[in-house]
């Protein structure tokens, strides 16, 4: 999401030069084309006049210290003003989820059809339980559309949260007040409540979602906002927080290609905070939202942050630390061991998730290499080492010719694609027992080789 406005960005760096201090004249050229990439990227036209008045105001007759040129120092104020603007200078406690009430919470989820509140809601309510330990009961009060109530059912089998079923020839209110009393009953600690969309704002709609909220007194009302919507995103937003007591935004699709400037308007639109960021379909797509570290990605500083913590939650430390044991006592480096190192690599996101959160001039060196080409030959060797036996992985000195042909015919690839695979593998084997005299660094440039990425100071090796 925002490449474009993150290229844009990154190279104010490039733009201002040579003076100790940011004037007016040295940073014209600058803001133009900020201001040009925000439009672009479909960030609200008020939202754009006022950031752009605020950059000027607080970057005019800044010094420049030593350690940084003007575009550096300007690039500064544009990113303070970047997490002002996604509402970083907002409260702490308003920008996380409040659930200081009594048993159970009702969070009341609200949008337009297609945002995907459904979905939201079932990752929702698996952070809920993953993350703070809550027991969760779903509800569907779209008595319109029998098919969002089986999507929700079967999402919340996915995260594996409790399901209310709507009961038939119920008014949504009433849907509603029923789940809260079994939850009540049950002892159940969260109760997310997934409200009818409509495909545009309609009069119905909104009495509607009023009068769900009049009845449950939620602690949280949460409008699911589509990144991908842009400027019709702003409208959206501010139109339901004029008709509801909205808490907070929920961004879906943030991984989308579009513009996104939806991201940088909604909350100077509505006033209130974003708390959540969606990305994909799997359930484990939702993540708090942390302007500070948006601000960061938008302008090409990445998400080392978010990286760390996705490494964390994604690979299995424990297999890793028994793999590096193994090595360091001599143990052989086969292609078992090959073929987990892979499915860490997998559970990651791919190349193109990694790639995201990297500083921008660290993925645009790795960006030598296409995300989807590097990820479909991950894909491939996996096949490769799928169609062997376990004798074959634990002894790679087996696969001989007639092995090739059968384990390539079974992976659907030329004979080639295995003879590369085992190729790489020699060169992993021969840098883990380099490892052992702390050749670390050789380990992460092989992981390089493996996926085609090209080696510091030179290009990918080529088998």
């Amino acid at each position: 999401m925002l490449d474009q406005l993150t290229d844009r960005l990154a190279r104010l760096v490039k733009q201002v030069r040579g003076q100790a201090r940011l004037t007016e004249a040295n940073m014209q050229e600058a803001l133009r084309e900020v201001r040009l990439a925000l439009l672009e990227a479909d960030v609200a036209l008020p939202v754009v006049r006022e950031f752009i008045s605020r950059v000027r105001e607080n970057a005019l007759g800044q010094d420049v210290l030593g350690s940084l040129t003007p575009g550096q120092a300007l690039v500064g104020v544009v990113h303070r003003e970047l997490v002002r603007l996604m509402g970083g200078d907002l409260p702490q406690k308003q920008r996380e989820l409040d659930l200081a009430t009594q048993p159970p919470a009702v969070i009341l989820l609200a949008g337009l059809q297609g945002a995907g509140k459904t979905t939201t809601t079932g990752k929702l309510g698996r952070w809920l339980l993953t993350e703070r330990r809550k027991k969760v009961l779903a509800v569907s009060t779209d008595v319109y559309r029998p098919a969002a109530i089986a999507q929700l059912q079967s999402v919340c089998q996915q995260a594996q949260i409790e399901f209310f079923p709507t009961p038939p020839q119920m008014r949504p209110v009433e849907i509603a007040e029923a789940a809260l009393g079994h939850a009540r009953r049950h002892l159940l600690d969260v109760v997310l409540v997934d409200s009818a969309g409509r495909t545009t704002i309609d009069e119905p709609m909104m009495q509607e979602i009023a009068q769900l909220h009049t009845a449950l007194r939620p602690v949280e009302t949460m409008l699911i906002v589509d990144a991908m919507l842009g400027q019709d995103a702003v409208n959206t937003a501010a139109t339901f927080g004029s008709r509801l007591p909205l808490t907070g935004i929920i961004l879906t699709k943030l991984d989308g290609d579009a513009r996104g400037g939806a991201a940088l308007s909604v909350t100077q639109i509505t006033g209130k905070p974003i708390k959540f960021a969606g990305t994909g379909e799997k359930l484990t797509g939702l993540e708090p939202f942390d302007a500070e570290r948006m601000a960061g990605r938008v302008l090409g500083m990445g998400d080392i942050v978010a990286l760390v913590e996705e490494v964390k939650s994604s690979l299995d430390v424990g297999a890793a630390e028994k793999l590096a044991q193994r090595i360091q006592s001599g143990a052989r480096f086969d292609l078992n061991d090959f073929r987990e190192q892979i499915t860490q690599m997998r559970r990651l996101g791919g190349f193109g998730g990694l790639l995201e959160k990297l500083p921008v001039q660290f993925a645009q060196a790795a960006g030598q290499v296409n995300p989807r080409d590097a990820e479909r030959q991950v894909r491939r060797m996996e096949g490769i080492l799928n169609s062997m036996t376990p004798d074959e992985r634990s002894k790679p000195e087996l696969v001989k010719a007639s092995r090739k042909r059968r384990i390539a015919s079974g992976a659907g690839v030329p004979v080639q694609e295995v003879n590369r695979l085992l190729a790489q593998y020699d060169q992993m084997s021969a840098l883990m027992k380099k490892m052992r005299k702390g050749g670390l660094a050789k380990m992460m440039r092989a992981f390089g080789s493996m996926a085609g990425l090209p080696h510091p100071g030179g290009h990918a090796r080529r088998h």
